[in-house]
C-alpha cells in the first residue's frame, strides 16, 4: 500500500456491527465497508487505514468521536496491549448478541441454508476466571511502553513473565494480573517471577536462544487441584530444585509439578520428555460421573463448566434411545464419545493423534465403558468405504472437527454412510456452514445452538442438528 494510503484517515465512521476476529464494522459515505480494530459496535470513530482492498478497508481507530452505549470499562489493566480479551470493553449481553448473529449469518450466507430453528445462545455463567489452563512465557526483554521507549532513564527491570504481544513473538508483556484463570494462578505466576529475580535465575532470551526459564503452564481441576509445568531451556539442577521446592511449600494447591528441558526453536511440548518432580504427574477430572486423567500433554476443554454444558446439549441433540450405533469423528481424547456411550449401544471414535487415542482407550477402561472402540489415523484416510464395510452402520454421527472443518472426502463418506442424524459441533461456524452446504441435498438443518465458551473474546462454538431428508 502506498504511503498516502497508509496515512489515509477515514472520518466519522459509524460502527454498526461486529465482524470476524472481533473487529467492528462500518461504512464510508461512499458505501465501502470498513473493518476497524480498537473499537466496538456503536462507536463513531476516525480510523487510520492499514490495508486498502477493492471491497473494504482494514483500519484502526485513532479517535473515538462518540462512545457506544454498549461500552463498559475493561477490568484488566493490560487491556488493549495484551490482546487476549479484546471484548472486555463490550457488555457481555452484546457480546452474546453479536456471536449469535455471526453464527446465524454464516450458516445463511455461506451455507445458503435457512428454515432452521435458532436456540438462544448459551452464555457462560463465569465471564472471567473461566479457563482451567494457562501458558505464560519468560523473557529477558519485556515489552516496553511508548513512554518507557521515549524515556532517557535506564530501565533495569526488563524481565517478563506473561503473554506474547500479538504479532511480535519476541516481545513478552509482563503480566501484573490476568482475569482468565482463578487464583492462585496470578499468585503463583507473580511468586515465580519474584523468586527467579531474587535468586538470579536467567529468563529466556528468545532472539539469541539463551537462558534458563522458558515457559510456565498451569492447569486446574474443578476440584481445585493444580498442576504446574515448566519448560527449561537447559538443565540447572540446583536452581531448578530450589525453585520447585519453594513453590510446593508455598502453594499446597499444587498436587503435581512437572518439567521438560526444551532446547528447540519452539515451545511445543508434544515431542518433549516430561519429567515428574512432585506428585503423580497428572490430575483427575470428573464430568457427570466420568473420570478423565489429565496429563501435561492432554487436550481438555479449557472452560470446564461450559464444556460440560456443551456435552450435555450434544447428547440432547443426539436423542439416543440406547440401541444406536454412534460414530464420533475427530474424537480427540474421546470425551464426547464416552459422554454419549452410556446412552448408546456402541460408539466408534476416530482421531489422528495416537496419544489422544491412547488416552481415550485408557479413559474408557477407567470408566468401565466396554462399548467404545477408537481408531487412529487421518480422518480422510481412515474413514473410508472399506472402514464402513467392516463396521456397523451408524444411526447417529457426531463430528467435532478442528477450525478448518471437515475434508471434502470425509463429507462424501458421511453422505454415503447416511446416518439418520448428525450432530455437528464446531468452533468455526464459517467452515461449519461450508460443510453444511455440501450436505444440504441429503440433510435438513433442524436447529442450531451457539455456545459461548470464551467470554470477552469473539470466539463462539455452535452445535447443529441435521436429519436425513
Amino acid at each position: 500500500m502506498s504511503k498516502r494510503r497508509r496515512n489515509l484517515i477515514l472520518e466519522n465512521i459509524k460502527l454498526t456491527s461486529a465482524g470476524a476476529k472481533g473487529v467492528a464494522v462500518g461504512k464510508t459515505e461512499e458505501g465501502k465497508t470498513v473493518l476497524v480494530s480498537g473499537a466496538v459496535p456503536g462507536d463513531v470513530v476516525n480510523a487510520r487505514v492499514k490495508k486498502a482492498k477493492s471491497k473494504y478497508f482494514e483500519a484502526e481507530a485513532v479517535e473515538i468521536l462518540e462512545r457506544s452505549p454498549y461500552r463498559v470499562e475493561p477490568k484488566c489493566i493490560h487491556f488493549g496491549v495484551c490482546g487476549g480479551c479484546k471484548w472486555q470493553n463490550l457488555s457481555y449481553e452484546k457480546q452474546l448478541d453479536f456471536k449469535e448473529s455471526e453464527v446465524v449469518n454464516n450458516i445463511r450466507r455461506i451455507g445458503g441454508i435457512d428454515g432452521f430453528e435458532t436456540l438462544p445462545i448459551l452464555g457462560s455463567d463465569e465471564q472471567y476466571f473461566y479457563r482451567n489452563k494457562m501458558e505464560f512465557s519468560f523473557s529477558d526483554s519485556r515489552w516496553l511502553t511508548l513512554d518507557e521507549v521515549n524515556s532517557t532513564e535506564n530501565i533495569d527491570d526488563k524481565n517478563a513473565l506473561g503473554f506474547h504481544i500479538p504479532g511480535m513473538w519476541s516481545k513478552i508483556l509482563d503480566l501484573k494480573e490476568c482475569w482468565l484463570q482463578e487464583d492462585p494462578s496470578n499468585e503463583i505466576r507473580l511468586a515465580v517471577k519474584q523468586f527467579a529475580e531474587q535468586n538470579n535465575l536467567e529468563f529466556f532470551d528468545v532472539k539469541n536462544q539463551e537462558g534458563f526459564l522458558r515457559t510456565l503452564m498451569m492447569r486446574q481441576t474443578s476440584q481445585g487441584d493444580w498442576m504446574v509445568l515448566f519448560q527449561l531451556f537447559r538443565e540447572e539442577k540446583e536452581n531448578r530444585e530450589k525453585l520447585f521446592d519453594f513453590l510446593i511449600l508455598k502453594f499446597p494447591q499444587i498436587k503435581t509439578l512437572v518439567y521438560a528441558i526444551n532446547p528447540k526453536q519452539n515451545d511445543s511440548i508434544y515431542d518433549l520428555d516430561v519429567q515428574t518432580y512432585f506428585g503423580e504427574g497428572f490430575l483427575m477430572e470428573e464430568m457427570d460421573g466420568l473420570k478423565f486423567k489429565i496429563g501435561p500433554k492432554s487436550f481438555f476443554q479449557t472452560n470446564y463448566k461450559q464444556a460440560l454444558n456443551l456435552y450435555r446439549k450434544t447428547l440432547e441433540f443426539a436423542d439416543l434411545k440406547g440401541d444406536e450405533v454412534v460414530y464420533d469423528l475427530y474424537t480427540g481424547t474421546g470425551t464426547i464419545a464416552q459422554y454419549v456411550a452410556r446412552n448408546a449401544k456402541q460408539v466408534i471414535g476416530i482421531e489422528s493423534v495416537q496419544e489422544a487415542i491412547d488416552a481415550a482407550t485408557e479413559h474408557a477402561k477407567l470408566n468401565g465403558l466396554t462399548n467404545c472402540t477408537f481408531y487412529c489415523g487421518d480422518m480422510k484416510d481412515v474413514f473410508t468405504e472399506e472402514f464402513l464395510e467392516n463396521h456397523p452402520k451408524a444411526d447417529v454421527l457426531i463430528t467435532d472437527p478442528p477450525r478448518d472443518g471437515m475434508h471434502q472426502k470425509v463429507v462424501e463418506q458421511i453422505l454415503k454412510l447416511a446416518p439418520e442424524r448428525i450432530v455437528y459441533v464446531s468452533c468455526n461456524s464459517a467452515t461449519q456452514a461450508r460443510d453444511l452446504a455440501l450436505m444440504k441435498d441429503m440433510y435438513r438443518v433442524v436447529k442450531i445452538l451457539p455456545v459461548d465458551m470464551f467470554p470477552q473474546t469473539h470466539h463462539v462454538e455452535n452445535i447443529a442438528l441435521l436429519e436425513l431428508i
